[in-house]
């Protein structure tokens, strides 16, 4: 049977850790102030991972329930009162799909903490799919020779990893420990050498740390049970510690690695507690914060940097068919680099 010209291809998650079912959907239509994009490639993210295994769910999630928010693609309609867009344009789905654009975290520049925020592929239909319903004012412009490929990552870990260079507030000649070697980190290891700041990588693994190398890290540590040690015997502090490790065990090093009035900045999702010692607080002033994903303006100077001088990133290019696998080796840690669906 020929598919219907108005439908199209999407991975559905039907049910929370099962495979996502590859089915026919209706073609969306875009409304008043928004984009239909025709994706060409979709990043997949281990904040998926966590979608996919049911963390964080809200009580409405998409319907139907496409993930992915890591797309690339072309505008393929504008709906009503769209401007400065055209059919054609080539345009970035990331993360957030609109905010409240009303609460203080919107209007003081930082509409990544709204709360009230709605994200592709969670609270809306995002882009595991052919095409995708993006707003037009969160949408990202992308000039019309950037590779669709190697910039889906950028949507999320690309300018998540940016926002943290940017929340830990390092300037050149600083130096900052970067935890967890990964897709996000590798991308925080090639800004923060280029701001030309001191990089200390860790890492379980030695190949991720001699990649970590080539990208520009100056020192590298195997994340073990004696480096917490090693860093409180050494005579180095350092301005920032900034994790992307999705685990605990990432804590005592950072406690031990930071120097005092230094930034930890927590950018993996992690669900556990961790020991905090207040008076450790007032005796070092050390500032412990968060952040998420990036900001539009963030977004605009990330793809300026990228479009200048491509972040580099191993891709393993997958079919939409391929990517419960994808998830599944994310989970495991057996990924290689950074799976990207092409269409």
């Amino acid at each position: 049977m020929l598919a219907s010209p108005d439908s199209m291809s999407a991975a559905v998650l039907a049910a929370f850790g099962e495979p996502l079912e590859i089915v026919r959907l209706a073609r969306p239509v875009p409304g008043p102030g928004q984009l239909l994009v025709r994706l060409l490639a979709c990043g997949v993210c281990h904040s998926d991972v966590h979608i996919w295994r049911g963390s964080g769910i809200p009580q409405h999630p998409a319907s139907p329930f496409v993930m992915g928010h890591e797309g690339i693609g072309v505008v393929a309609a504008l709906g009503e009162g769209v401007t400065g867009w055209a059919v054609g344009d080539m345009a970035g789905i990331p993360w957030i799909h609109d905010t409240c654009c009303r609460c203080d975290e919107c209007l003081d520049g930082h509409e990544s903490f709204c709360q009230h925020h709605r994200a592709h592929g969670l609270n809306v239909p995002g882009a595991f799919a052919e095409y995708v319903i993006a707003d037009a004012r969160f949408a990202v412009s992308l000039p019309p020779t950037i590779d669709a490929l190697t910039t889906a990552p950028v949507m999320c870990a690309g300018v998540t990893a940016y926002g943290a260079i940017r929340k830990a507030e390092l300037e050149a000649g600083d130096s900052c420990i970067i935890f967890g070697c990964g897709g996000l980190g590798l991308y925080a290891v090639q800004l923060a050498s280029r701001l030309n700041i001191r990089v200390l990588a860790v890492d379980r693994d030695p190949a991720k740390l001699q990649i970590a190398r080539t990208y520009g890290a100056t020192e590298t540590e195997i994340a073990d049970d004696g480096l917490p040690s090693r860093l409180a015997a050494g005579d180095m502090r350092y301005h920032a510690c900034i994790n992307f490790a999705p685990t605990t065990a990432t804590w005592d090093s950072m406690i031990a690695g930071i120097r005092p009035r230094g930034r930890i900045v927590a950018a993996a999702m992690v669900f556990e507690p961790v020991p905090l010692i207040q008076e450790w607080l007032t005796a070092t002033g050390v500032v412990i914060t968060g952040t998420s994903v990036g900001t539009r303006q963030q977004m605009r100077e990330l793809i300026a940097i990228h479009q200048e001088h491509p972040l580099e990133v191993e891709i393993e290019v997958i079919s939409l068919e391929q990517v419960s696998d994808a998830l599944l080796a994310l989970e495991r840690g057996t990924s290689k680099g950074r799976f990207v669906i092409e269409f």
